[in-house]
């Protein structure tokens, strides 16, 4: 059976977290990408975004919501600061002592493919309740109560639309770069 997004988390080694990256590279990546205005500010954004990440990884509470949505979270106040600031903050990266990589072409046109999924399309496969519950959960960061009330049904069944929702956009992406 595979691992939670919470055990990849709690289990400190190296590879559960590389395990975790994996898992969600594809759709942060395709987040940023929309947001970012060139490539290499997407990975950056990416890069910081994983960096803090594994240096917080205490801090996830699954309960909250799903992990690619406290990554999406992460990345949004990264993209903010950024905008602000002017630059990309990479200061976890600094911390943990991960070094400035530089990019070639290559990787470049990656991360722009990465970058033109389109959400909105993926979203769209969805079943209409799975949809529905990723946007109020993941996108608009409502509450869970709040969204089991406001389409009527139990809390939990809004966390499984939005569990089952995420692990289709994931397969999906991963399936079609």
């Amino acid at each position: 059976m595979a691992r939670t997004d919470a055990d990849l988390l709690a289990g400190g080694v190296a590879d559960d977290f590389g395990i975790f990256y994996e898992r969600h590279v594809a759709a942060l990546t395709a987040y940023v990408g929309r947001r970012a205005v060139r490539p290499d500010l997407t990975f950056d954004l990416v890069a910081e975004t994983f960096a803090r990440a594994l240096e917080h990884r205490g801090r996830f509470d699954e309960s909250r919501g799903p992990a690619v949505a406290w990554l999406i979270g992460i990345a949004r106040n990264l993209l903010i600061d950024a905008a602000r600031r002017g630059r990309v903050a990479d200061h976890a990266r600094a911390r943990l002592g991960l070094g400035r990589i530089e990019l070639d072409d290559e990787q470049l046109v990656r991360i722009e493919e990465r970058s033109r999924v389109d959400l909105r399309a993926a979203l769209h496969a969805l079943a209409p309740d799975q949809r529905e519950a990723v946007i109020l959960r993941v996108l608009a960061e409502e509450p869970y109560p709040a969204i089991a009330e406001r389409v009527g049904c139990s809390e939990q069944v809004v966390r499984q639309r939005v569990s089952r929702g995420l692990s289709a956009l994931r397969r999906d992406l991963q399936e079609n770069p």
